[in-house]
């Protein structure tokens, strides 16, 4: 499946347009994780692109999400690797996360909302403003981005060999080139 097509179907299927955003920021940021693990960045972007196709329809069933999203992936013909890791993004099912694309969409997937978080409460509201400085200073304060699980990013050093500060910089840098379609 090419980038285009995928970005019509998540369109078609994610009306929510922060969450299309935060699947665009998801694209961004396993793009670059790709890049930097020498990895397929088409196929990588892919999965990032499109780990929550399903949500409009399954946002009300944790136990359903990322099931129907990668059943209908491989309906749709993608790759093996991209429908297992879809699958396994969401640790409800408890499905281990086997190849480093799986660690990464699993590690990535809160990261994005937690970048946003900390571009919001900046003055300029931009991700120009943020650092990974800044980063780690709100990764310690609990009441921040609660709903960002920081379980999964910290399990950046182990899955993916990765330090917390080098993990979240290529997420912020991935994220920055791409302020102006994210909007921030």
């Amino acid at each position: 499946m090419q980038r285009e097509e995928a970005l019509a179907l998540l369109k078609k299927n994610v009306k929510n347009k922060n969450l299309q955003k935060h699947c665009l920021a998801m694209e961004a940021v396993m793009r670059r994780l790709a890049e930097y693990f020498n990895e397929d960045v088409e196929l990588w972007g892919l999965a990032g692109l499109l780990h929550d196709i399903d949500y409009d329809r399954t946002k009300d069933d944790p136990a359903r999400h990322s099931i129907e999203g990668a059943q209908m992936l491989e309906e749709l013909g993608l790759p093996e690797e991209v429908v297992y890791a879809v699958k396994v993004h969401n640790d409800y099912h408890g499905l281990p996360r086997k190849s480093l694309l799986d660690k990464a969409l699993y590690a990535a997937d809160p990261m994005t909302g937690f970048i946003v978080a900390a571009a919001l409460i900046r003055p300029e509201k931009k991700l120009a403003a943020v650092d990974v400085d800044f980063l780690m200073k709100r990764f310690k304060e609990k009441a921040f981005a609660r709903g960002a699980r920081r379980e999964p990013m910290k399990g950046c050093k182990e899955e993916l060999g990765l330090s917390l500060e080098e993990f979240l910089g290529l997420g912020l840098e991935a994220m920055q080139k791409n302020a102006e379609v994210l909007g921030l």
